[in-house]
């Protein structure tokens, strides 16, 4: 487990440590490293590319991160972790990973990658692949040939503008999707068969419907900063297992929601704010955060959390948020306090 937090302190969250030495001093750590290896000092090291650094304490990683790299260097067999982010690596040719089968970590983002100058095969041997990261690019398509044993694909912040059929087709591993900041207006059934998939980021896309065939594992949906106007009626019935639904920044309005369409005993959290409602939409007991500000709510309607109240008949409901409406403290009844009994205070 060490080995694993030491991993990414060294190779994620220090995405930079290189940039801090000067032309000299990195001039005096490639001469360095070549004398130790002439010298047989690192044996293990012995194939790392100059540009690198492969630590003893850590034979499996190789961290090239931060370096101006313009290509993907030679990665020796026994590596499985490569730290490549924060380059300027625009194409990846077949073949740079021929010799590295057992790659399981591959970190690209902050590069240049272009999809036009992506091998279609770059990846498809990587069979112990668990982690691509490739964020932060100039992609404009899912690569295609991905292994089928990724868990976590992260391809935010490029230029994404279509998510096509048969993209993720097989990866039934996969449990987490990354495609916020991208310009997709369209995922079609691109999701369909990810049976392992429980988190989809899309947020700060341009989406104007939620997503069709949605796998039915989900369990955190994040769809902010879109066009979306409505969700189909029996969106959370054809997704019973979601628990995090955040449709923030978009163009809801009440005539875009079906009655009770979030009235299901799974869902924890519902974002709805920044959006045209008018009405409090009916909401399950179960719901614990509700927020609601940033729309055009005219009256608290009391029906919309609990029905007849007594002693176990009470929303479950911890937060709920209704500043920036056009509703007061004074519009809310007293008998919110035993229908909303477990929350703190109310935000108007």
């Amino acid at each position: 487990m060490w080995t694993g937090v030491l991993l990414i302190t060294m190779g994620i969250v220090d995405l930079s440590i290189s940039q801090h030495y000067s032309q000299f001093q990195w001039l005096s750590r490639l001469r360095g490293r070549h004398r130790q290896r002439h010298a047989g000092w690192r044996a293990e090291d012995g194939d790392c590319p100059l540009e690198c650094d492969c630590p003893s304490s850590f034979p499996t990683a190789m961290y090239c991160n931060g370096r101006n790299l313009q290509h993907v260097p030679h990665v020796p067999s026994h590596v499985k972790y490569v730290y490549l982010q924060h380059n300027q690596i625009a194409g990846i040719r077949d073949g740079v990973f021929d010799n590295a089968t057992n790659l399981v970590w591959v970190v690209l983002l902050h590069n240049q990658l272009d999809s036009g100058k992506i091998g279609d095969n770059v990846f498809s041997k990587l069979q112990h692949l668990d982690r691509l990261l490739l964020d932060h690019n100039q992609l404009t398509r899912v690569p295609p040939n991905l292994p089928k044993s990724i868990t976590d694909l992260r391809l935010g912040h490029n230029k994404i503008s279509k998510v096509l059929p048969g993209s993720f087709e097989g990866m039934a591993d996969l449990v987490t999707l990354q495609l916020r900041g991208n310009v997709i207006e369209d995922a079609g059934g691109a999701f369909k068969g990810l049976r392992s998939l429980t988190m989809l980021d899309m947020r700060d896309n341009r989406l104007r419907k939620i997503p069709e065939d949605l796998p039915e594992r989900l369990q955190q949906l994040y769809l902010e900063f879109n066009d979306i106007e409505s969700v189909p009626a029996g969106f959370l019935t054809m997704n019973p297992k979601l628990q995090f639904v955040r449709l923030a920044h978009n163009q809801l309005t009440d005539k875009g929601l079906p009655s009770n369409v979030f009235n299901i005993s799974t869902l924890v959290e519902l974002d709805l704010s920044f959006n045209k409602l008018e009405k409090i939409p009916v909401v399950s007991r179960n719901l614990e955060n509700l927020y609601l500000h940033a729309n055009k709510i005219k009256e608290f309607s009391l029906s919309s959390f609990c029905g007849p109240i007594d002693m176990i008949n009470f929303s479950r409901l911890r937060m709920l948020r209704l500043e920036s409406n056009e509703i007061s403290a004074k519009d809310i009844p007293a008998e919110t306090a035993y229908c909303l009994r477990r929350v703190a205070f109310i935000d108007v």
